[in-house]
């Protein structure tokens, strides 16, 4: 059976700036819990805060770069490229780059608010 998504929902973002969130699949916009697929489009400056989510996160940058942090590591993941964050592992995404960033998320499974276990 095929579904066609006529349009993203646009979700609030969290974070110290607004970010468009595009939601193709997932909880909000396609009623899907096994998997969220979504368009991000973070400004220059976007911080977000750490969190700790259950899913698995494959991010795929399309457009400027991503700085992801990790307890360990720090990543600048640049247009191109692709990060896989693994769940319950402390996660931090920001665009501190010139021009900001525009990406694709997929979390298995689905985002949820419940699930993402951001930092106070």
């Amino acid at each position: 059976m095929a579904k066609i998504i006529s349009k993203p929902t646009l979700i609030e973002a969290a974070g110290n700036k607004p970010k468009i969130i595009e939601e193709f699949f997932g909880l909000v916009n396609s009623r899907t819990s096994d998997i969220s697929i979504a368009k991000m489009t973070s400004p220059e400056g976007w911080v977000e805060p750490g969190q700790t989510p259950e899913f698995e996160e494959y991010t795929i940058v399309l457009k400027g770069a991503l700085q992801v942090k990790t307890k360990n590591e720090e990543y600048k993941v640049s247009a191109g490229e692709a990060i896989l964050i693994e769940g319950n592992e402390w996660v931090q995404y920001s665009s501190p780059f010139a021009g900001g960033a525009e990406y694709i998320a997929v979390c298995l499974p689905a985002f949820s608010p419940n699930s993402v276990h951001r930092d106070e």
